[in-house]
């Protein structure tokens, strides 16, 4: 009980440093938003050609950038550790009774929030230039979303914690980015890439994320493809979830 309360103040402590910044903010909310406005057009001369469906360019392009709102919106919980451990925010945990779970999970579920909010922006404006909207695997999707996000923010935060700065926590942020989000299918299918692509890309875990939007966003709620990513980021969350929580009592102790 003692931990849940814990996971409430610090959800509504770090929600509302989230909220202080407007530019933080605008930013998020506008990002996904602008991907949709700059990249649809370049996609819609590619639909319905190898490898790719007809129909809307956005039943192909949208699940996508949900899944990317995931996994960028998990990095955001370890800068915010890097400025934490530079202000002395984390030194003074030490001597706190929080529990070291809510520590963790506080950051976590403030930002998961935010990502939803941002989502739900992506997905009014998509509908509103034609996206198919399907409730079911929406919600489906958001279980998948939440995995993702919760796992890379874990990541982040046991990564900053680890390194203790801005500028290799950064660098190995960064570094991480570009493979992973072109080898998840973003953009574009990565069906369309040569055999060597492909098989590298079964070791990423957004590109099953990838995948199993794409098939829930069309309305199909048992493909293989959401199956093959539940049971690659269940794993996958638990374990990191795990090793952060164990990063983040050493931090504290």
């Amino acid at each position: 009980m003692k931990a849940v309360t814990d996971i409430g103040l610090l959800f509504r402590r770090y929600l509302t440093q989230l909220l202080r910044n407007p530019v933080w903010l605008v930013v998020g909310f506008s990002t996904p938003v602008l991907y949709l406005a700059l990249f649809t057009p370049l996609l819609k001369g590619l639909v319905g050609g190898p490898g790719l469906a007809t129909g809307n360019v956005l039943d192909l392009f949208l699940p996508g950038i949900l899944a990317l709102l995931a996994f960028a919106s998990g990095t955001g919980p370890g800068f915010s550790t890097i400025f934490e451990l530079r202000s002395g925010v984390i030194e003074r945990f030490r001597v706190t009774p929080a529990s070291r779970l809510a520590i963790l999970a506080g950051p976590i579920l403030a930002s998961m929030l935010l990502m939803f909010c941002f989502d739900l922006v992506v997905v009014a404006v998509g509908w509103g230039l034609g996206f198919g909207v399907h409730l079911a695997g929406l919600l489906v999707l958001a279980v998948l979303l939440a995995l993702l996000m919760a796992t890379m923010a874990a990541f982040s935060i046991a990564t900053a914690l680890a390194t203790k700065d801005i500028s290799g926590f950064a660098a190995l942020i960064n570094g991480l980015n570009l493979p992973v989000l072109l080898l998840g299918g973003v953009l574009l299918p990565i069906s369309l890439g040569p055999l060597w692509l492909r098989v590298l890309a079964h070791f990423n875990p957004l590109y099953y994320t990838v995948g199993a939007a794409r098939v829930l966003c069309a309305g199909t709620l048992s493909g293989s493809a959401v199956w093959q990513a539940f049971a690659v980021l269940v794993p996958l969350c638990a374990v990191t979830a795990f090793w952060a929580t164990r990063v983040v009592r050493r931090a504290v102790a």
